[in-house]
């Protein structure tokens, strides 16, 4: 999740694979972006 600079809010959600996850972070460093990271929900019902 993308967060809100001033409250922390979650902006947009992006649901990637694990080898997306350097790439994004890498991103969101450069420009200083927040962001929270988690894994998805994989549970079979």
């Amino acid at each position: 999740m993308r967060l809100d600079d001033v409250d922390g809010s979650a902006v947009d959600s992006t649901v990637v694979d694990a080898a997306s996850v350097n790439r994004i972070v890498q991103q969101a460093a450069q420009i200083g972006q927040r962001i929270y990271i988690r894994p998805a929900d994989t549970s079979v019902r």
